[in-house]
């Protein structure tokens, strides 16, 4: 014990000796030089790039060389003099660091469309007269998904300017605000750069999608909506809608031969007649869990229903029928009563395009009520939904069936991928390989074996559950039919010709 105080007494006597001969003033040259570096980012966000700190440490390792030269001190000395004089004049004459030299502008539509690319152009122009290294990166949220996150390095030469392209591709609807545009400046010879953020306000909204409206119009007026998945119905029997009189043709039939503007006007006229106008389409969705659910292509299965839904709602406006909305989750989120004309689309659009599916339980008898409230008129109520328990299955049956004599309930199931894909996998691998154990006298053999016929029983028994499942779901949409209800089972992201082709036979068969 007595050793090991006469050790602590000899290691402080011999601290105190050290701090006698070392000055502790010494020590303020590391804040100092630490200054140096958090000034500038502090009051002009200047900040020293990886080049710098290279170079700092080259002329330390060449102070190493004092130890072996006791008059390299002066070399040394203007060394370290010069490269700070480079230093500094690399940061504040080559850097803008006064003022605002640069001017941006954001040049992006207004509208954009859910899962479509959507362009942005960003011009930035250079106001003084020195050229500048800059980088570019704008304010867009990651739920947008741009093509490129920043762009590389380039010159912008003095009293220029010079546009930047990037696309986005939304992955989600509604309102998204762009606020400004960050620069990053290099200096002269690359021991700084500044970093600078320049306000630029732009609104961009994302809508479903809109540009398969346009295609759907490109493609009618050429006739080929047989590439959309859209087929021509046939009607039965004739619209009673009197439209107009016309000329008798050879092709026309007697029946519609109007005697009386034929004496009257001395020359053979026929009636002519048109599809029933003025219907009504009034769409029920579902904006509770079951629709938060992705499908293969990302988007939500809420998503899906407002592409289809708006799609459908074109086509019906187009052919002068009244179309109008109700979302629902555990409450009732928004109604547009069903009305014609173009502006419905806008009221449509501008209604529901900022609309995200809630993690509440659908209140199907809120919205039932709402709708007999609202909708007296006798319509095509066309039910976007997910099924996949017997209370909410129960629930939808019951309220469907119930509306059955009043309106036309159109039911639209979605498919959900994780369910239907263990059981086609399942088969696609047993067409392929089959279910086989042949004995081996190899051990090796015999395990690896084992182990298939292991890995085959886990995929047996998860599409067993698939199917028994899928089969539950069947019995639900065969017992909607067999009470008088119309019935779409589909996918989610192949909803929307299956749709349109349901209401064009609708039509058709004059069941409205």
């Amino acid at each position: 014990m007595r050793d090991i105080f006469s050790n602590v007494l000899l290691f402080a006597q011999a601290a105190d000796e050290i701090g006698q001969v070392f000055d502790r003033r010494v020590m303020l040259i590391f804040p100092a030089a630490l200054l140096v570096f958090l000034l500038p980012a502090l009051l002009r966000r200047v900040y020293p790039t990886r080049l710098l700190f290279v170079t700092i440490l080259a002329a330390t390792f060449f102070s190493t060389l004092l130890y072996a030269y006791d008059d390299f001190w002066y070399v040394l000395l203007t060394a370290d003099a010069a490269i700070a004089l480079i230093l500094l004049f690399d940061g504040f004459a080559t850097l803008p660091v006064i003022g605002q030299p640069f001017r941006v502008r954001r040049d992006v539509d207004r509208i954009a469309s859910l899962a479509r690319p959507h362009l942005i152009r960003l011009r930035i122009e250079n106001r003084t007269r020195r050229k500048f290294r800059l980088t570019v990166k704008d304010d867009v949220p990651p739920t947008l998904c741009p093509d490129t996150e920043a762009f590389s390095e380039r010159t912008l030469p003095g009293r220029s300017a010079e546009t930047f392209e990037y696309e986005i591709k939304p992955k989600e609807r509604g309102l998204f605000r762009l606020e400004e545009v960050a620069l990053r400046v290099r200096s002269l010879l690359g021991f700084w750069h500044r970093d600078i953020t320049i306000p630029c306000e732009s609104e961009i909204c994302v809508y479903p999608n809109l540009r398969q409206m346009t295609e759907y119009d490109l493609l009618a007026r050429t006739d080929r909506l047989h590439q959309l998945g859209v087929r021509v119905a046939r009607r039965v029997g004739h619209d009673n809608d009197f439209e107009r009189l016309r000329d008798y043709q050879l092709d026309d039939q007697y029946k519609f031969m109007d005697w009386s503007a034929t004496a009257r006007r001395q020359k053979l006229t026929v009636k002519d007649f048109q599809m029933s106008r003025s219907q009504r389409i009034m769409f029920l969705v579902d904006c509770g869990r079951m629709m938060t659910n992705l499908s293969r292509n990302g988007l939500t299965l809420l998503d899906h229903s407002l592409n289809a839904a708006l799609m459908l709602s074109y086509v019906a406006i187009r052919r002068f029928d009244a179309v109008g909305m109700l979302c629902f989750s555990n409450r009732i989120i928004n109604y547009i009563p069903p009305t014609s004309g173009q502006r419905q689309m806008s009221r449509l659009l501008h209604g529901f395009f900022n609309l995200f599916p809630e993690p509440v339980e659908s209140r199907y008898d809120e919205a039932f009520a709402y709708l007999a409230s609202r909708c007296r008129k006798r319509s095509l109520v066309v039910l976007v939904t997910n099924v996949a328990d017997l209370v909410n299955a129960k629930a939808i049956q019951n309220h469907l069936t119930n509306i059955t004599g009043r309106h036309l309930p159109l039911g639209v199931f979605l498919r959900d991928h994780e369910i239907f894909d263990p059981l086609t996998n399942f088969f696609k691998t047993r067409e392929a390989s089959g279910f086989r154990f042949q004995a081996s006298d190899s051990a090796l053999a015999l395990s690896a074996e084992v182990r298939s016929l292991k890995s085959e029983a886990h995929e047996f028994w998860r599409a067993g559950a698939a199917a028994d499942i899928l089969n539950w779901r069947h019995k639900v949409i065969n017992d909607l039919k067999h009470q008088g209800t119309l019935t779409l089972d589909t996918f989610p992201e192949d909803m929307t010709a299956p749709l349109i082709n349901k209401y064009l036979e609708i039509k058709a068969r004059q069941l409205l």
